[in-house]
């Protein structure tokens, strides 16, 4: 089979076809990868068929293999299940927070670099769908002005602000067992080191340090809005054995609503951070 490179949207996303199972694991088709995250912060591999050893032989292609702390699946410690399936998983009551824009780790000093996501199983119609938006090009997309006004402001990221939008009424032991995960500040515009900017937004971001509640909120709407505009989003619809590779730092994911009943299971991945957030 003949491998394919199709450009999803002119700032964000490629999908190649063509390739699978050993074949990625190889280092011209990792550094290939490489190049076109940091171009376009979101690479499809369409059918890839990569069982558990392979997507760990390739994520240690792409850098090192974060251990994950719940969901390990079995003679896999790196890889992580993903499923609202209690049974499969002890991280499932959490998922539907997943359900908004977020990027992993916001409340961690540095956050993994990449993520890749592979389907297991997955379910009918849209159900469980994920989408990524471009905080690269959509910070790019604000005026001077608008540049101006976010310099310097702050946010308080907290795993609670997240969980809210599923318990907006936790009970003491919910709230408890919240509040085991430190909160954490970040600038709302992060600077890299190679002078990209990226904004730092999603469901995780309760206020804007020094900004009152009744101005931070309407503030942090109207810029997730923008940052997930049309034109900087891909949907990705799922086949079995699709790998997704995106650039956690600078993308903010979700996926589509799918019941606690989904047959969808997905096997994670992620890769170590490289740069703090600054």
């Amino acid at each position: 089979m003949s491998i394919t490179k199709t450009k999803i949207t002119p700032t964000t996303g490629v999908e190649i076809s063509g390739l699978s199972g050993s074949a990625l694991v190889d280092r011209a088709v990792a550094d290939d990868t490489l190049a076109a995250l940091d171009a376009g912060g979101v690479v499809i591999f369409r059918e890839a068929n990569v069982d558990d050893a392979e997507l760990v032989a390739f994520s240690r292609l792409l850098g090192e293999v974060v251990p994950p702390k719940y969901g390990k699946v079995k003679g896999h410690p790196e890889v992580q299940a993903i499923t609202r399936d209690a049974s499969k998983s002890n991280m499932a009551a959490y998922r539907e927070a997943t359900f908004w824009w977020h990027f992993d780790g916001s409340t961690d000093t540095l956050p993994d670099k990449y993520t890749l996501l592979t389907a297991r199983e997955v379910s009918g119609d849209d159900d469980g769908d994920t989408e990524f938006a471009n905080t690269y090009a959509a910070y790019d997309s604000l005026t001077d002005e608008e540049k101006a006004e976010l310099a310097g402001l702050r946010v308080v990221h907290s795993f609670e602000n997240s969980q809210r939008n599923v318990y907006p009424n936790p009970s003491p032991e919910e709230k408890a067992v919240w509040d085991r995960i430190p909160s954490r500040e970040h600038p709302l515009v992060w600077h890299r080191r190679s002078g990209r900017r990226s904004l730092l937004l999603g469901a995780t971001a309760g206020e804007v340090v020094g900004v009152a509640p009744g101005e931070a909120r309407p503030l942090l709407d109207r810029l997730l809005e923008r940052a997930t505009a049309p034109e900087f989003v891909v949907r990705h619809k799922w086949q079995r054995g699709d790998l997704v590779i995106w650039d956690n730092t600078g993308m903010l994911h979700r996926a589509m609503p799918y019941g606690e009943g989904s047959s969808r299971l997905m096997h994670r991945t992620s890769i170590v951070g490289d740069e703090a957030i600054a």
